[in-house]
């Protein structure tokens, strides 16, 4: 990847886009649009579709109709394999005009972004695409004169709502899986990170892909995602995002057809480094870049740093040293390590939630500000908060920002203590070179995912889910796909 591409793919004018419904571009009905802000320099991008229910109940028919007529269900798997494969290529041939999109519409840095965005779907499209198949359905084990088969069927019309922070990574963890079966799908991406997505589904229809098998509606939530969730034409709804939209969908569904709802919500996760744990040095670049990167708007980011108490004031001061590294700035230039805050609004919040935490005894040692004001953009300072306790809102709420809070412990069962007391349960890290240590721990940290001597990095073929208030059901790996298929007994008399 070199800088000049970059560069010359950064001034390219973005058209204005408009709703992807039964494979063809629609304006909404009323005719409205929204701004899209660059959070590199606050300026304007473009504009996409400022949907309304009228539209997404269109969207919704389309993919009915496509599920009912079997133009993609009915496919034989090989055929529904070749289309996805194909979209795989095709991702990868245009990936870095996506990250370049992707990075003007969102802030992430493009360097990071090109791996975890385009890179990452065109990856998991293929692998949904080659377990087409290579599902099997059971034969139970029954008497002689009775055959009992299971069966995984797809479930219809698929819903999925999509966050900001890296919507081709985490929308294909939704789509692949939901197409992959025979399903339809009906996507909302976020407000503020539209336009990859629309650009994806182009491309599966460029693919082969049928026509009103996968449409895009662009808008906001309380309109085009309320009536999305309200649908009583919508089977599966998946989310990904905040906990108070979390609750909300359910609520939707317990109000329409008691579809089925998978939900991601975030998390709080604990960083927790031994004192006997290697190499500290290397460890406190892993911590920083577990928090800092994408300005720390990653579900699964290690926010709440727990030290054990005797190297707590030397790591800190290590992991301050890596932070000193990690300076934001404009993320299309290959060097950026921290990129741009997503909003205004979400810089503000994580201002407001750095503000708090002093106000609640906590101690700045490191960023606590914005910076780059002059450029137009939302950038902040890498943050790291000493001091924390347990009762502390810093302690227990996600921030999905760039703050790091730190808590010290005595011994291996506060460790599990400290690292449990929150409603949250997404992921987690370990570092210890205590192998039967780092057993008890993986047993012990109530989460969907615990890192040893390590952090981030899993591929597709591990799910990711979370317990408590971080969510439910799982994306990635095989076992995604369970959520978008019904089971089916057949109960022959021989």
């Amino acid at each position: 990847m070199e800088q000049s591409a970059i560069d010359a793919l950064s001034t390219n004018k973005v058209a204005s886009q408009k709703h992807l419904i039964d494979g063809n571009a629609i304006a909404s009905s009323d005719g409205g649009t929204m701004d899209v802000i660059s959070p590199i320099d606050g300026s304007k991008l473009t504009t996409i579709a400022r949907g309304t229910a009228e539209d997404m109940d269109r969207a919704i028919a389309s993919a009915r109709e496509a599920f009912v007529d079997g133009r993609w269900k009915d496919q034989p798997p090989a055929a529904r394999k070749r289309v996805m494969h194909k979209w795989a290529d095709l991702i990868e041939q245009n990936a870095l005009e996506l990250a370049v999109l992707g990075a003007r519409d969102n802030g992430t840095e493009i360097a990071m972004a090109l791996k975890a965005e385009p890179m990452s779907a065109a990856a998991t499209i293929r692998y949904y695409g080659e377990a087409i198949d290579k599902k099997y359905g059971e034969i139970a084990p029954t008497a002689k004169d009775v055959l009992g088969m299971v069966t995984q069927e797809p479930v219809g019309v698929v819903g999925a709502i999509i966050p900001w922070n890296f919507p081709l990574m985490i929308g294909t963890w939704k789509i692949g899986p939901a197409l992959a079966v025979g399903n339809s799908v009906v996507l909302k991406p976020a407000e503020t990170a539209s336009l990859t997505l629309i650009r994806l589904a182009e491309l599966a229809l460029e693919a082969g892909l049928p026509q009103g098998v996968l449409n895009v509606v662009t808008g906001e939530g309380g309109v085009v995602g309320e009536a999305l969730g309200l649908s009583m034409d919508v089977d599966v709804l998946a989310f990904t995002g905040s906990g108070a939209t979390g609750r909300r969908l359910l609520e939707y569904s317990a109000r329409s057809n008691l579809k089925r709802v998978y939900l991601e919500l975030g998390g709080k996760s604990p960083h927790i480094v031994f004192n006997e744990a290697d190499d500290l040095a290397h460890i406190a670049k892993a911590v920083a870049g577990g928090i800092f990167r994408n300005s720390g708007q990653v579900c699964v980011a290690g926010s709440r740093l727990l030290v054990q108490d005797d190297i707590k004031e030397d790591f800190v001061n290590a992991v301050v040293k890596a932070t000193t590294q990690m300076t934001p700035g404009n993320p299309l230039q290959l060097e950026t390590k921290i990129g741009a805050v997503n909003s205004s609004n979400q810089l503000q919040q994580n201002l407001q939630a750095v503000a708090i935490a002093t106000e609640d005894g906590g101690n700045v040692v490191f960023g606590g500000k914005r910076c780059l004001a002059d450029t137009g953009g939302f950038y902040m300072e890498p943050t790291i908060v000493d001091g924390v306790k347990v009762s502390d809102r810093l302690f227990q709420k996600e921030v999905f920002g760039p703050v790091l809070s730190v808590t010290s412990f005595k011994d291996e069962q506060e460790a599990i203590m400290l690292a449990n007391s929150t409603d949250y349960g997404l992921a987690s890290g370990v570092w210890t070179s205590n192998i039967s240590r780092a057993h008890r721990m993986i047993k012990s940290i109530r989460a969907g995912v615990v890192h040893v001597n390590t952090y981030g990095g899993a591929d597709v073929t591990v799910p990711l889910g979370g317990v408590g208030q971080s969510g439910n059901g799982s994306d990635k790996s095989l076992h995604a796909i369970e959520k978008y298929t019904n089971l089916k007994t057949a109960w022959i008399q021989l």
